[in-house]
């Protein structure tokens, strides 16, 4: 599972986490609950778009932008609060970023401007970063015996993988019975709840690692440089790809990429340690990350607008109707993991990538009215079958043969472009989309639907012919 920090090395003692006599059953079940939280964020505001549109007024791109400004802080902030969890202790992580969670969302849900609504969306991606990789470090540090240490494990996966299915539900539902700002303003009883559980609960733990300098101008560099790219390209549409604004933008990226490799080569404690970019299988574990992070999250973005402004659906039955496609996804991870072993991870992905690019062309024949079943229901079911094989398969890829001491930056990294690949397709789909849309007429709009999920299934096709360039054996 993603942001294991401390696989494959000594775990301290379970008192060090939990105070005496608190069960670690407590423990576990604050980072399952902290992990569902962050996850759950990434998929409850789909159905709610429409609703902040038109309750902020919100342009098209800031829509995206609602997206898009979380999994970008998320993303490129998660190898910094990984590495800032090793230094200052896991306990003090996990509580800074769930106030700043709680905080942002409280912000967001008051927001009276669509920018605060942004920039809360933003720093909910800040404290994000922090709570993801801090939360699964309590259960591998308290959780000392094997056995323990994996069913907690595999709670912690189940709380992660299910949080999406219930994130597209509850964001219907809260929206439809309640507004679009509660699917902020839940996490505000919630993040107090944990706040209180682990002040109560958790032991003050000291630094898993030497004390040393953190590499925060990398940190900055990769973030804003992701940041300027989905911004330029976002904005293409309404000045042009070889505008001054769209060009400046895009090289303003590219130079920030330049200077974030510059720093982690001479940084003496780098975010990604050179060594791990060595193995073959992970250079293409991460590149297959990074485009399946699009073929992932845009489908869910573009269906959930088609369904409300096309469909004319509520958000509640929106999220209902989605449900199956993310549910299918959670059970299929479960199963994948089982059949890795017996086929390897080369032939999953590239199976289920053609099997996501035959759905996703299925969805790309959407009709301006769409019977539910045929053009809804069996594509996404198709689409989510699928995905769901191919994402287990990518992290092994990507952290087989890494060292111990490097398994947490290994896992942050994969994390970190499954964030941004999300970030920047999804940037480059609607730019896509919106080229095609002439008008806001319900034929114009679909229109640009399709084109995206065109877009989504050759995306798809691309990741199955990378994914032949893995090596057969779990050698790297």
């Amino acid at each position: 599972m993603p942001y294991e920090r401390s696989l494959g090395t000594t775990l301290p003692a379970a008192q060090q986490v939990a105070k005496p006599r608190v069960p670690l059953a407590v423990v576990a079940a604050i980072a399952c609950v902290a992990q569902f939280m962050v996850v759950l964020d990434s998929s409850i505001v789909n159905v709610a778009l429409p609703s902040m549109k038109a309750g902020l007024g919100l342009s098209v791109t800031a829509q995206q932008w609602v997206v898009n400004g979380y999994l970008i802080a998320f993303g490129g902030l998660l190898l910094l609060a990984a590495r800032a969890s090793d230094l200052f202790g896991r306990r003090r992580v996990f509580q800074i970023g769930l106030v700043v969670f709680t905080v942002a969302s409280l912000a967001g849900g008051l927001a009276t401007e669509g920018w605060i609504l942004l920039t809360a969306r933003v720093v909910q991606g800040a404290g994000a970063a922090a709570l993801a990789p801090s939360s699964l470090s309590l259960i591998t540090a308290s959780h000392t015996e094997p056995a323990q240490r994996t069913r907690a494990m595999t709670w912690w996966g189940v709380a992660a993988s299910s949080a999406g299915a219930a994130g597209i539900v509850l964001g219907g539902l809260l929206t439809a019975s309640l507004s679009w700002r509660w699917v902020m303003l839940v996490n505000v009883p919630i993040g107090l709840c944990l706040l209180a559980a682990s002040l109560l609960g958790l032991q003050r733990s000291a630094s898993s690692g030497p004390r040393a300098r953190m590499d925060i101008p990398g940190a900055v560099a990769i973030t804003l440089s992701a940041a300027a790219i989905v911004y330029g390209v976002s904005t293409a549409p309404d000045y042009g790809w070889l505008s001054g604004r769209t060009l400046t933008l895009l090289i303003v990226g590219i130079v920030l990429f330049i200077v974030f490799v510059a720093i982690e080569r001479r940084s003496p404690e780098p975010l990604i340690p050179p060594g791990v970019f060595a193995l073959h299988n992970v250079r293409i574990g991460n590149l297959l990350t990074l485009c399946m992070g699009v073929v992932i999250t845009a489908p869910l973005f573009f269906l959930s607008l088609y369904l409300q402004q096309v469909l004319g659906e509520s958000a509640l039955k929106t999220g209902l109707s989605l449900l199956p496609m993310v549910s299918v996804i959670s059970v299929g991870v479960l199963v994948s993991q089982k059949l890795i072993p017996a086929i390897g991870p080369r032939p999953m992905v590239v199976l289920g990538c053609v099997i996501a690019g035959a759905g996703l062309v299925w969805l790309a024949r959407l009709p301006e009215h769409a019977d539910y079943v045929g053009h809804i229901l069996l594509p996404t079911v198709v689409v989510g079958a699928g995905t769901s094989l191919t994402m287990m398969p990518a992290i092994v890829a990507a952290t087989t043969g890494v060292a111990p001491r490097d398994a947490g930056v290994a896992s942050g990294l994969l994390n970190m472009c499954r964030q941004l690949g999300a970030a920047l397709g999804l940037a480059a789909l609607v730019t896509v989309a919106a080229t095609v849309t002439h008008n806001s007429s319900a034929a114009s709009v679909t229109d640009g639907y399709r084109v995206a999920f065109y877009a989504i299934a050759a995306a798809s096709i691309v990741t199955a012919l990378l994914s032949l360039l893995l090596k057969r054996n779990t050698e790297s």
